[in-house]
C-alpha cells in the first residue's frame, strides 16, 4: 500500500488528566494522513459514501454511514477517495489505553468491555443497524457536561461491546514497541512533556538519557520516526492544539505558552503538523468538550 509508506505517530489533544476527547464536526474534505497513537478511537462519519477506510492492512470503500473503534498504535486514517459529497458529518472519540485498568475490567459485568477493547487491536466496524441506533447519542454526546458526559460515553462503548455481527477489519494485529514499557522511551517522553515550554538541546536530553548524542539521534529517529526537533515540537503542537480548543487565550499567548519563542516559528510548524493555521483549527474543533 503506497498510501502507507507516510505513517507518522500523532500527539493527541489528550492530557493525562483527561477522560475522553469528542471533536464533532461537519467537514468538506477529508485529507489526514494515515497514522497512529496510543489512544483507542472510536470514529463516526455520516454522509460519506465513497470516502477511503484504512485500518491496519484493511482498505475499504465506506458507505453512507459508519462507525470504528481503532486500538491503540493501530494505523488508521480517512481520505477523500471517490466522495463528492459535502457536509459531511465527522464525530472523533478519543481516550487513554488505560482510561479502564485492568483490575476493573477483569470484574465479570466488564468482560464485554474488555472483549471489546481486546478486538479493537484488529479495528471494528460496526454494523449499519448499531450505528443507526448509536447515531442520535453521538451527535448528543458532545453538548453534555460533567458526570454526565462520561457516563454517557462510558455506555456508548458498553452498548458497542454487547452489540451483535462486529466486524474486525484488519487481519493481523500491528506490534509496535509499548514506549510506556520502554525505560529510555518513558524517560525521554517524561522529560519532554515536563519541559517543553523550556528550550532544551539534543546534548543536554542525551546526557539524560545517558546516551551519546549520535547514539541518542539514533535512538529517537528509530523509535519515533523523527529527529529530536521534530518530536519536541510535535509535544508542543499537542499542547498547543489542546489550548487553542479549551481555552480563550491569544495565538501569541498559546505559541509562547508551548514552548515557541516566535509567531512566525509557531504558526509554520503548526500549519506543516496540522495542515491549517492556528485560527483556522481552533474553528474547525469548536466542538469540542473536555472531561477534567
Amino acid at each position: 500500500m503506497d498510501i502507507l509508506k507516510s505513517i507518522h505517530r500523532e500527539i493527541t489533544p489528550l492530557s493525562n488528566e483527561d477522560s475522553f476527547l469528542v471533536f464533532d464536526r461537519v467537514k468538506d474534505f477529508f485529507d489526514y494522513p494515515v497514522h497512529f497513537h496510543p489512544e483507542l478511537e472510536l470514529n463516526f462519519i455520516s454522509n460519506g459514501k465513497g470516502i477511503r477506510r484504512i485500518v491496519g492492512d484493511s482498505m475499504e470503500e465506506i458507505e453512507n454511514l459508519e462507525l470504528v473503534l481503532v486500538g491503540s498504535n493501530l494505523f488508521h486514517g480517512w481520505d477523500q477517495y471517490k466522495c463528492t459529497n459535502k457536509d459531511i458529518h465527522e464525530i472523533t472519540i478519543q481516550f487513554h489505553s488505560n482510561l479502564f485498568n485492568s483490575t476493573f475490567l477483569s470484574r465479570r459485568i466488564m468482560k464485554p468491555l474488555k472483549d471489546l477493547f481486546d478486538k479493537s487491536a484488529h479495528g471494528i466496524l460496526f454494523s449499519e443497524q448499531v450505528t443507526i441506533a448509536m447515531k442520535p447519542r453521538l451527535l448528543k454526546v458532545s453538548k453534555l457536561g460533567g458526570i454526565d458526559y462520561f457516563i454517557e460515553l462510558f455506555s456508548i462503548l458498553y452498548d458497542l461491546a454487547t452489540s451483535r455481527n462486529q466486524r474486525l477489519l484488519s487481519t493481523t494485529t500491528i506490534h509496535l514497541e509499548n514506549f510506556e514499557h520502554n525505560n529510555k522511551l518513558k524517560t525521554l517522553y517524561d522529560y519532554v512533556q515536563e519541559n517543553y515550554a523550556s528550550r532544551m538541546t539534543l546534548q543536554e536530553v542525551a546526557d539524560i538519557m545517558n546516551m551519546s548524542s549520535v547514539s541518542f539521534n539514533r535512538f529517537i529517529k528509530r523509535r519515533t520516526g523523527k529527529t529530536f526537533v521534530e518530536y519536541v515540537n510535535d509535544v508542543r503542537i499537542g499542547y498547543a492544539s489542546k489550548w487553542l480548543i479549551e481555552r480563550d487565550l491569544s495565538i501569541s499567548e498559546i505559541a509562547f505558552m508551548s514552548g515557541f519563542n516566535s509567531i512566525a516559528n509557531f504558526n509554520r510548524v503548526f500549519r506543516k503538523s496540522k495542515g491549517s493555521t492556528p485560527t483556522q483549527y481552533r474553528q474547525d474543533f469548536s466542538g469540542i468538550r473536555r472531561v477534567l
